[in-house]
């Protein structure tokens, strides 16, 4: 289970946005698609919490 994780953390790490990616296989483009999808939607959600966070201090002093 160990080497899955670590497997799984150097493939998210080494996604370089521009990189060439001819060389990749059909599966491996498969799975870099849903690695950018989780990490779309993992900066979606931080980006509603900040936003809610910065409309409720608005809310406060717009008195």
């Amino acid at each position: 289970m160990d080497d899955d994780m670590s497997t799984d953390s150097r493939n998210r790490k080494s996604i370089t946005p521009g990189e060439d990616l001819s060389h990749l296989s059909l599966d491996d483009l498969a799975e870099r698609r849903v690695i950018l999808e989780e990490e779309i939607r993992r900066i979606d959600a931080i980006t509603e919490k900040k936003r809610a966070g910065r409309d409720a201090a608005d809310a406060v002093f717009k008195i």
